[in-house]
C-alpha cells in the first residue's frame, strides 16, 4: 500500500490507494471518478432519487426511485452505515449506546406493539378472566341449558397438571368438538392424555407451547389418536383421520361463534372457493372429503408445507387436474408435486396462477423453480420483549460484513454492519436492479483514517416508481446452495428440507462398524545398539526447555534431526526447503486432516459410525447446509430444542464461533468463512454451576496396527460465569466458552480437587466416566484408522489433543480434535495422576515422558487404549 499523505487530493492517488477495493467492489470503471468525488465531498444525495415506502403492514420496507428515470451505471451513491459492530459486542452496545437500540428497531421494523392490529376488548374478554373463571361461566350455560359449548379456550392461563385436572372438563363438557390449551405449564404427558381420551367427540386439540411438547414425547399424539376416535387437528396439524370438518376448519367455514358438529347435514364443503392447507403435515391427500365431488367449486389451493408423501407425483396431479375450477394453486417446487414448474402446468390445465406468478409467464422463460411468493421472514413479536432482544432476533435480516486486512495479516474477527434507513431498504430480488458494495474508504491513505460506507449503483435502467432491488446472494449460484441459503430472508418450503434431512439420516445409519482388536504394542524403541542418542529439533519453547532426557539432544538444524517436533505442517514443499528425508521421524501423520479439521472430523465419524451418541449432529454448512435446514425446522416442529454453535473448520481458540438458535443468523454466518454447524449441548454437566470441558492428551505410535495411549495427565478448563441460556448469555464469552488462555481470567484447578467435589457434588464415580471417555476416544482413532487408511506412516509420532464435555447423564461428547495442543498446563503445573498409575507427574517433566512413550516404547504415566 503507498505510503500515507495529508489528505488525497487527487483522483489519480485515490486509484492509486484504493485499487483493490475499487476492484472488489465490483463498480464499474467508469463510475470510479464520480465516487471520489462524492467521497471527497462527502455527498449523501440518495434522498434526491429515492424514497422509503412502508410494506407488509409495518413489517417491512421498500426502496423506490422518485427520479424521472436512472440508466444502468449512470450513477454511483453513498450509503452511510447505521451501526458497525463486532459480534461478541453487539448486545453490550444495544444497551448501552443512546438511542442505538431504538434506531436499529425502528430501521429493523421491530418497534410496533405485537398487539397493535388487535381488536379493542369487550367486556366479556376472557383476557380478563381465571382459567376457572372461563370454565364456570361456560358451565353455567350448560346447566342453564341455554347452550351445548361445543368450543373452549383455555390459551396462556398457567394451567398445570394439577388444574388440568380439577377443572373437570370432561364431565362439564362431553360434546367438546374444539379445545384450545396452548401456552400453559403441562408437564406430565399420562395426566393429560388421561384427561384428553374423555372427550369421544373431539375434533381439534391445540397443546402448543407447553413444556409437555419440549420434552419430546413421541407417544402422546399415538395415545389421543388411539382415544379420540373422531380427531382431525392436532396442534394446527391434520391427523390421519382429517375429514369435512378439518377442512372445513381451514376453509373458514368452522370456528368458536361456528363450530359445526355432527348435526350438520348440509354439504358447507360445496361452496368453499378458497383453501389454505398450507403447513398441515397432511401426508395423504386423496381423501373422501378433499375431493372434486365434495368441493366443486375450489379454485383457490394452497399446500405449501406438507409432505403428502403417501401419494406419488403422478397421482397428485391427476388427482388435482379433477378439480375443474381450480386456477391458482401454491405449492413447494421441489416438493410433492415434483421439482418442475412447468410439468405441474401442463399435468393441471385449469391453472391461470402457480404460486403467484402467472403461468403464462412461466410456460414463456422455461423456468422450472417458481419461489416469487416466498414469504419474507419476520421475527416473532412478543409483548414484553425488549427492543435489544427483539434488534437481536431482527438484526440477521439486515446484516453485512466485511473483513479488515493489511498486508501482514487478516483480521480474525469479522465486522458487521447495518446500512442506514435508505440501504436497508433494499429488498431482495433475483432479477435486481441495483447492486451494493461495501467500500473502505482511506482519506489520508492508510487504514488509520479509513471510514467505512456501502455504494450503491444501477445495473439495469430504472423507471420513475419503480422497486429498488439487490440480490442478497449476489454471485452466489445453486452450485453453492443459494436456494437453501434464501432460508436466511424467506420461508422456503420446509417439508422439501425435512426430507432431504431424513434421507441423510437414513444413510447415515447405515453405517455398521466393527472395533478394531487392542494387540500388543508392534513398536520398538529409535534407540538401538548402534545408536545411544537421537537429536530432536524442535520449534516448540517447551520441547526446546523441558526435554531434558539424556537419550534426547536438540539440534537447531532440521535436516540433522532424527526426530522433528514442529508446529508447521510438513509437507513436500517444507521438507524440500529444509532438507527433510523420508527416514526422519515428524509428529504428525499423512492426512491427519481427518480428525484435526472440524469438518473433516465429522465426516470421518460419520462414515464409520453413523450418528454416534458422543458426537452432536454435525453439519458442514458448505455441502450440508440443505440438511441442516431439514433438521432445525424438524426440531422446531417436534418442540425439541434448536440451540446450535457454529465453529470455523480451522480456527482455534473458540474464534469465530458462535451459540444462536436463530436460523437465518445460521446462514448468514456462513459469510465470514466455512464452518460447521453442531447441535449444541444445551444441558451440560455443570461444575458448581458453571460449565467445563476436558483436555485430555493421546500420543499415537501407529494408525496400522492401531496403536494408542492416553497420558495420565488432563486437566479441566472452567467457565467463568454462572451458566444460563437466556438470550444475552450467548454474547457472554465467558459463560459459554471454558478456553481463557488467551482472553478472560484463567483459573486453573488441579485435577484430583476437581474430580473429588465432582464426585461429591453429582454423586458419581468418576472412574465410570473416565472409562466411558477412554472407549470413545478410541472410538474416533479406530474411525480415522478406517476410512483414511493412508493416515499411517512408519516414520510418524504425534500427539493430539482431545477435548470432552459431558452432558447432564455424564455422557462424554466429542467437542475437537487438535494437532499440537497447547500443553502450558500439563508442563506449568505439578499434577496428581488420578487414573492409570497414580503417581505425581511432574510439569518439567511431561515431554519427557511424551517422548519416552513415543520414541522409547515406555508406558510412564501414560496407559495403552
Amino acid at each position: 500500500m503507498p505510503a500515507a499523505v495529508a489528505r488525497i487530493e487527487k483522483f489519480e492517488d485515490f486509484v492509486k490507494v484504493h485499487g483493490v477495493l475499487l476492484a472488489a467492489s465490483g463498480l464499474p470503471p467508469a463510475l470510479h471518478r464520480k465516487l471520489f468525488q462524492k467521497l471527497y465531498s462527502e455527498t449523501f444525495d440518495g434522498g434526491n432519487h429515492f424514497q422509503v415506502e412502508s410494506v407488509e403492514d409495518g413489517r417491512q420496507r421498500r426502496l423506490v426511485l422518485t427520479a424521472d428515470s436512472l440508466g444502468k451505471d449512470s450513477d454511483v451513491f453513498l450509503v452511510d452505515h447505521a451501526w458497525t459492530f463486532r459480534l461478541s459486542d453487539a448486545y453490550k452496545q444495544l444497551q448501552e449506546v443512546p438511542g442505538l437500540a431504538e434506531r436499529m428497531a425502528s430501521l429493523m421494523c421491530v418497534d410496533i406493539d405485537s398487539n397493535s392490529d388487535a381488536e379493542e376488548p369487550d367486556d366479556s374478554d376472557d383476557a380478563k378472566l381465571s382459567a376457572v373463571e372461563i370454565v364456570e361461566r361456560e358451565y353455567c350455560k350448560v346447566k342453564e341449558g341455554t347452550d351445548s359449548v361445543l368450543w373452549l379456550e383455555l390459551e396462556d392461563l398457567e394451567i398445570d397438571d394439577a388444574m388440568l385436572v380439577s377443572l373437570d372438563l370432561p364431565s362439564k363438557f362431553p360434546h367438546l368438538l374444539a379445545l384450545s390449551i396452548r401456552g400453559n405449564n403441562l408437564m406430565n404427558s399420562e395426566i393429560v392424555a388421561n384427561v384428553v381420551a374423555q372427550f369421544k367427540s373431539l375434533k381439534a386439540l391445540w397443546l402448543n407451547y407447553n413444556p409437555i411438547l419440549k420434552a419430546g414425547d413421541i407417544d402422546l399424539e399415538d395415545s389421543f389418536l388411539k382415544n379420540c376416535p373422531e380427531l382431525e387437528i392436532y396442534n394446527s396439524r391434520l391427523t390421519p383421520k382429517y375429514g369435512e370438518w378439518a377442512l372445513g376448519f381451514c376453509g373458514g367455514l368452522y370456528e368458536k361463534d361456528n363450530p359445526g358438529g355432527s348435526y350438520q347435514t348440509e354439504k358447507l364443503l360445496q361452496s368453499v372457493i378458497s383453501l389454505d392447507l398450507s403447513n398441515r403435515c397432511i401426508r395423504n391427500l386423496i381423501t373422501k372429503a378433499f375431493s372434486p365431488l365434495e368441493m366443486p367449486v375450489l379454485s383457490y389451493l394452497n399446500l405449501h408445507g406438507n409432505p403428502l408423501n403417501e401419494n406419488s407425483v403422478d397421482e397428485l396431479l391427476k388427482y388435482l387436474r379433477g378439480f375443474i375450477n381450480l386456477t391458482s394453486l401454491e405449492v413447494d417446487i421441489p416438493g410433492p408435486l415434483g421439482d418442475n414448474a412447468v410439468d405441474i402446468i401442463e399435468a393441471v390445465p385449469t391453472l391461470s396462477l402457480l404460486n403467484g406468478v402467472s403461468t403464462s409467464k412461466i410456460l414463456e422463460s422455461g423456468k422450472s423453480i417458481v419461489d416469487s411468493m416466498l414469504k419474507p421472514r419476520f421475527i416473532e413479536l412478543n409483548d414484553g420483549e425488549s427492543l435489544t432482544d427483539r434488534v437481536i432476533n431482527a438484526m440477521w435480516l439486515h446484516l453485512m460484513t466485511y473483513r479488515l486486512a493489511d498486508e501482514e495479516k487478516i483480521d480474525e474477527t469479522s465486522v458487521w454492519y447495518v446500512m442506514d434507513e435508505l440501504g436497508s431498504a433494499l429488498r431482495h430480488s433475483d432479477e435486481s436492479n441495483f447492486r451494493v458494495s461495501p467500500f473502505l474508504y482511506m482519506p489520508e491513505g492508510n487504514l488509520e483514517s479509513a471510514v467505512s460506507y456501502s455504494i450503491l449503483w444501477p445495473t439495469k435502467n430504472v423507471q420513475k416508481g419503480e422497486e429498488c432491488t439487490r440480490d442478497y446472494l449476489s454471485g452466489i449460484s445453486e452450485e453453492r446452495q443459494r436456494s437453501a441459503r434464501l432460508t436466511a430472508w424467506f420461508h422456503t418450503p420446509r417439508d422439501y428440507f425435512i426430507r432431504e434431512y431424513e434421507k441423510y439420516i437414513t444413510k447415515l445409519n447405515l453405517a455398521k462398524f466393527s472395533p478394531l482388536p487392542v494387540l500388543p504394542s508392534a513398536s520398538s524403541s529409535l534407540l538401538h545398539s548402534d545408536r545411544s542418542v537421537l537429536q530432536v529439533y524442535a520449534d516448540i519453547p517447551q520441547v526446546e526447555e523441558l526435554l531434558t532426557r539424556p537419550e534426547f539432544v536438540i539440534t537447531t538444524e532440521p535436516k540433522n534431526a532424527d526426530i522433528v517436533w514442529t508446529s508447521e505442517q510438513v509437507d513436500d514443499e517444507m521438507k524440500k526447503a529444509v532438507g527433510l528425508n523420508d527416514q526422519q521421524y515428524v509428529n504428525q501423520f499423512p492426512f491427519e486432516a481427518c480428525i484435526v479439521m472440524k469438518h473433516h472430523l465429522a465426516e470421518t465419524v460419520q462414515k464409520a459410525h453413523g450418528t454416534p451418541e458422543w458426537l452432536q449432529p454435525t453439519y458442514n454448512l458448505e455441502t450440508h447446509l440443505t440438511q441442516l435446514v431439514g433438521d432445525y425446522h424438524t426440531r422446531e416442529r417436534d418442540g425439541a430444542d434448536n440451540l446450535w454453535i457454529l465453529k470455523p473448520w480451522n480456527m482455534a481458540r473458540t474464534i469465530d464461533t458462535t451459540v444462536t438458535q436463530n436460523l437465518s443468523a445460521i446462514i448468514r454466518l456462513m459469510e465470514t468463512g466455512p464452518k460447521i454447524c453442531q447441535k449444541y449441548i444445551e444441558h451440560p454437566a455443570l461444575f458448581r454451576g458453571k460449565k467445563f470441558d476436558l483436555r485430555y492428551i493421546v500420543l499415537v505410535r501407529s494408525m496400522n496396527p492401531l496403536e494408542i495411549f492416553l497420558t495420565d495427565v488432563f486437566w479441566v478448563r472452567l467457565a467463568n460465569n454462572t451458566y444460563s441460556l437466556e438470550q444475552h448469555s450467548l454474547f457472554e464469552y465467558e459463560t459459554h466458552f471454558t478456553v481463557m488462555n488467551y482472553r478472560g481470567k484463567l483459573n486453573h484447578m488441579q485435577t484430583p480437587e476437581f474430580v473429588k467435589e465432582f464426585e461429591q457434588e453429582h454423586h458419581v464415580q468418576w472412574s465410570d466416566i473416565h472409562q466411558r471417555i477412554k472407549k470413545m476416544i478410541r472410538s474416533v482413532f479406530e474411525s480415522a484408522a478406517v476410512v483414511h487408511p493412508k493416515m499411517h506412516s512408519p516414520t510418524s509420532r504425534a500427539m493430539y489433543g482431545i477435548d470432552v464435555m459431558l452432558d447432564e447423564q455424564y455422557k462424554p461428547k466429542l467437542l475437537e480434535v487438535t494437532y499440537c495442543p497447547d500443553c502450558t498446563r500439563a508442563c506449568k503445573y505439578d499434577m496428581e495422576a488420578i487414573t492409570g498409575g497414580g503417581g505425581v507427574v511432574r510439569g518439567k517433566d511431561f515431554y519427557n515422558y511424551v517422548f519416552g512413550c513415543l520414541f522409547l516404547n515406555e508406558t510412564n504415566h501414560v496407559s495403552q487404549l
